[in-house]
């Protein structure tokens, strides 16, 4: 199974929304508390772009193009990080990775597709 799995992506009309979530089903409760973790993003022909960051510490970042509109979220509980997009464009469609990473390790997710349609 792997580090983290992500689900929720899918298929929208433009100004709809999408909460993706990406869990750590073989984390530990106290390793997950110390990953810093974000969500990223990559559109056909084009590089990969972060979206959204959350540090263990709970501090956010997001990318100017989605400020506002997407929020960052994490349950050390359910191992999960959630990315709540509202308010959605065309132009966020792609394919939505999650990162978790720590001094000791880095892991990226397998992605989930999002479409928007305008």
């Amino acid at each position: 199974q792997a580090q983290l799995v992500e689900s929720g992506g899918g298929s929208v009309q433009a100004g709809g929304s999408l909460r993706l979530s990406c869990r750590a089903p073989r984390m530990i409760t106290s390793v997950f508390s110390m990953q810093n973790m974000g969500w990223y993003r990559q559109a056909p022909g084009k590089q990969r772009e972060m979206v959204a960051t959350i540090t263990h510490s709970g501090a956010k970042e997001y990318a100017e193009s989605v400020d506002g509109r997407f929020i960052i979220s994490r349950d050390g509980t359910r191992k999960t990080m959630y990315l709540e997009m509202n308010r959605l464009k065309a132009e966020d469609s792609g394919v939505y990775y999650c990162n978790s990473f720590s001094s000791h390790n880095n892991y990226w997710g397998q992605g989930t597709q999002v479409t928007v349609s305008s």
